[in-house]
């Protein structure tokens, strides 16, 4: 008798977006499964042990402002934490944290397992059960469920697509090659054949891991310390700061040598790269070390970071020396770099290729244009980085949910979060290679700072169900005070009086010719809001988030509405929707190749259109004049 099992929404996966999507689902009251082909792999870091970084932090800030977990989890489990960039504009500050890469993977199973309408299921997913509908909403068929290896057949109403980098994955240390997933776990071999069954353009991708390390055989002595910062700023806006004030682990800081490009110019015929046994595009961002000095040649050395894996483990990460070297060329390789002289190696390092889709067949909720009930999310979209999945997981959870529930789907734009540009790149530009977020690809990234990310998105965290009455009344709170304090602050003017001018001399300031406001004198570079405080006798006591928030705005206010103002442009063409089945092949004004791949990737509105690539702005108008005539032919 065939096993069968209902449920509302069924995750292929259990990595960083499997868990973002199970636990949106669940935590909206759907009947959730969440597949792995490996219990262990749940919320696994498999290459670099760290969550953060330039731009990612963004990520991380936005995932907790919407509701999710990644922030909290990594604030429980850090090894060490570093606001980078802190020397430039708080546009590109972004925290990064070392993470207890066991610990991680432990505390998140945890809370997936302890989720009310969550349920675990380790198997292999090898069908998608799909059904054929009237072309309604340009889609011919709709999901009905999941098979499973042992024939088991679990019925649901959507599936999220997970996999990550197990689907028909290999991994590649020189000449050996073994048909597995990430750290030697089974990949999963049946579910491509039935993706290309049901009209899903699969592509190849790569990307790497370097070795890791035992403590014991490194000599510290030769290598830079790095140090986490003095105070620790956490990811989740709910975690108490004073929760996160450890005691952190040191990094180290060395650097490859001519001796080290030596042995891997001499050896680039053994390494799969260079011998074209690898059949995917890797990360260009993210380059393996034969890359980089192969492209890089004019370069002498290149930096290494060897980072803990965990606080009960030996094993050291060696970031920066990605390879896909035979065994013994790595360890000679290893061996060169300062510190490293006797190195023993615990894991090889080794390049991965793997299936993953065209993510131009996404709408930008992440469902199938073609598929109704079926979505996508993390590195199987073709993007790179825990940060990037997760961030997918979350929201592909939250429309899957919405979708069931007969609710309107939620979109992120660029203008609202680093997720939206995320989104919307994937969508909508041609990525032939894994995509990485960085904080460039943000038009508006003065708006979309990664300590404001609460202010921008926790109502719409509310609205989704995701975040608490409470939690979201709080920062109604914080922005309330943040309004009032700027509005106080321009109110009150400081007379040129000698104690103002001793003050203001003495910490290298010009004195004043007339009475002027707080915020003016806030504006000198020279100055914070904490360090006015000896001539500002009336300020309030408000908290150091609030504090930031009032800093930042006057300093930056010139720069803040231009950007406004930018952002109210941007708008008005992404309201400019094109209709839904337009034919591009009757528009005669239009290119031919303008009309592939508008056809193609078929945009909601113009502005999402003139993002496509081989889009033009004379295409554009065009497109305009003729949506145009087509309403007042209606």
């Amino acid at each position: 008798m065939e096993f069968r099992e209902k449920a509302d929404i069924c995750i292929i996966g259990a990595g960083h977006a499997g868990c973002e999507a199970a636990l949106a689902c669940a935590r909206l009251g759907l009947q959730t499964v969440v597949f792995t082909v490996n219990i262990e792999s749940i919320a696994m870091m498999p290459c670099n042990p760290h969550i953060g970084g330039s731009s990612k932090g963004h990520l991380v800030r936005e995932i907790d402002a919407l509701g999710g977990e990644m922030g909290k989890i990594i604030d429980k489990t850090f090894l060490q934490s570093k606001m980078l960039n802190k020397s430039k504009g708080p546009a590109v500050h972004s925290l990064r944290c070392q993470a207890d890469k066991a610990e991680y993977s432990r505390f998140m199973r945890m809370v997936l397992e302890s989720q009310e309408n969550l349920t675990i299921k380790q198997t292999e997913v090898c069908e998608l059960l799909l059904e054929d509908i009237p072309d309604c909403e340009n889609r011919s068929k709709k999901i009905t469920g999941v098979k499973i290896l042992t024939g088991g057949i679990y019925e649901c109403k959507a599936v999220i697509l997970c996999t990550g980098t197990y689907l028909n994955a290999r991994c590649l240390c020189g000449e050996a090659i073994t048909y597995t997933g990430p750290n030697g776990l089974q990949s999963s071999i049946h579910l491509s054949e039935a993706l290309e069954k049901a009209d899903i353009r699969l592509r190849r991708f790569k990307t790497g891991t370097p070795a890791r390390m035992d403590r014991r055989s490194i000599d510290f002595s030769k290598m830079e310390e790095q140090f986490g910062d003095e105070r620790v700023i956490p990811f989740s806006f709910e975690t108490d700061p004073e929760d996160v004030q450890i005691k952190q682990e040191s990094c180290y800081l060395t650097y490859t040598n001519e001796e080290t490009h030596n042995i891997i110019r001499a050896n680039l015929d053994r390494s799969p790269l260079y011998a074209g046994v690898i059949e995917g595009t890797g990360p260009r961002y993210c380059p393996s070390i034969e890359d980089k000095v192969v492209k890089f040649s004019d370069k002498n050395r290149h930096q290494v970071f060897v980072e803990p894996e965990g606080r009960y483990t030996n094993e050291m990460y060696v970031d920066g020396m990605s390879s896909s070297l035979p065994e013994d060329v790595q360890l000679a390789m290893y061996r060169t770099v300062p510190g490293l002289e006797n190195c023993k190696i615990v894991r090889n390092a080794y390049a991965i290729e793997y299936d993953c889709i065209d993510p131009g067949q996404l709408a930008l909720t992440l469902e199938f244009k073609h598929i109704k009930g079926l979505f996508s999310a993390g590195q199987f979209n073709g993007s790179s980085g825990y940060e990037e999945a997760a961030a997918q997981g979350l929201m592909a959870g939250i429309n899957a949910a919405r979708e069931i529930q007969g609710k309107e789907q939620i979109v992120l734009d660029r203008s609202q979060a680093y997720i939206g540009v995320l989104i919307d790149d994937l969508v909508t530009k041609e990525n032939t290679e894994p995509y990485r977020m960085m904080t460039s690809r943000a038009e508006y990234r003065l708006l979309l700072r990664q300590d404001n990310a609460d202010l921008r998105l926790r109502k719409i965290g509310y609205e989704a169900g995701l975040i608490s009455k409470e939690q979201y009344e709080y920062v109604c709170e914080k922005e309330k005070q943040i309004a009032e304090e700027i509005e106080r602050l321009k109110k009150t003017v400081v007379g040129a009086s000698k104690e103002v001018q001793e003050f203001l001399v003495s910490k290298g300031s010009a004195p004043l010719r007339t009475g002027t406001s707080l915020a003016e004198v806030l504006c000198r570079p020279e100055f914070t809001y904490k360090s006015i405080k000896e001539i500002d006798k009336n300020r309030p006591l408000l908290s150091d988030a609030v504090i930031e928030q009032v800093n930042i705005s006057i300093k930056y206010e010139g720069y803040i509405e231009r950007q406004i103002r930018q952002v109210e442009q941007f708008k008005k063409l992404e309201k400019r929707m094109i209709p839904e089945g337009i034919c591009y092949e009757d528009i005669a004004g239009l290119r031919i190749e303008a009309r592939q791949k508008l056809a193609k990737h078929k945009p909601v509105s113009i502005g999402q259109a003139s993002r496509i690539q081989g889009v033009s702005p004379a295409d554009i108008s065009v497109l305009l004049v003729y949506i145009e005539q087509m309403k007042r032919q209606v």
